[in-house]
């Protein structure tokens, strides 16, 4: 099974949707989604591993009270589905695919709904998670995995938002993946070489040492030194 990778930090603090169009809300959802990104970090970097789950199911529940309370806005589903993917994650295990698949399957729905509310919220996030989703989830029988459309996806990201810090670490991590490590090595260091994120140091230093260990993983591979 492969391995359910939170893609949540993914993404960046800056939101993109404006506050003409919801004006009594806007600063209300963004600091409430801000909160779920520290929380978020805090568990994805921070939480020992038989911890995980307990502190994302929890993270759920916020997160969903949230999106329910904001239908019409794109981000409280954005980071609804990362933090499933996040519990899915934390289930760990092969035993444990059949918890988790209804996770990642919920995340996914809630990205293709937010997709229609707002496709660039978030710099383009929503492109980024579902890219992350269709190639770390099984395909066949098991889940609904597509290598070709998570590349479809990674790329729709790139084309948004170049100097995001998950979208270019989920191209690298789909290309390693395919053991095409050429093509992984400079996704890798640019995300090394990128400022942090405004308002989310844990989610940039953990981000990046993520990075830092592929990208080891990548020069091993070509005899990079």
């Amino acid at each position: 099974m492969k391995c359910f990778a939170s893609p949540s930090g993914c993404l960046l603090a800056v939101l993109m949707l404006s506050a003409q169009v919801f004006p009594a809300h806007a600063d209300e959802v963004n600091d409430a989604v801000l909160d779920l990104q520290h929380k978020w970090a805090t568990a994805n970097y921070g939480t020992a591993d038989a911890e995980k789950e307990a502190v994302f199911k929890s993270l759920v529940d916020s997160a969903s009270a949230l999106n329910d309370r904001y239908p019409l806005r794109a981000e409280p589903k954005i980071w609804e589905a990362i933090i499933r993917a996040g519990y899915a994650g934390a289930m760990g295990g092969v035993s444990s695919l059949f918890k988790a698949m209804p996770q990642m399957e919920q995340g996914r729905d809630l990205l293709l709904v937010a997709e229609k509310i707002d496709p660039l919220a978030m710099h383009g996030s929503i492109y980024t998670t579902l890219g992350s989703f269709y190639y770390m989830v099984p395909g066949g029988f098991v889940g609904f995995g597509d290598d070709d459309k998570a590349l479809e996806y990674l790329n729709k990201a790139i084309a948004l938002a170049p100097d995001d810090m998950d979208a270019n670490y989920f191209m690298g991590d789909y290309w390693l993946e395919k053991k095409k490590y050429k093509k992984a090595l400079p996704y890798f260091e640019k995300v090394i070489g990128l400022p942090d994120v405004a308002d989310r140091p844990v989610y940039s230093k953990g981000r990046k040492a993520e990075a830092v260990e592929k990208l080891a993983r990548v020069k091993k591979k070509l005899n990079i030194k």
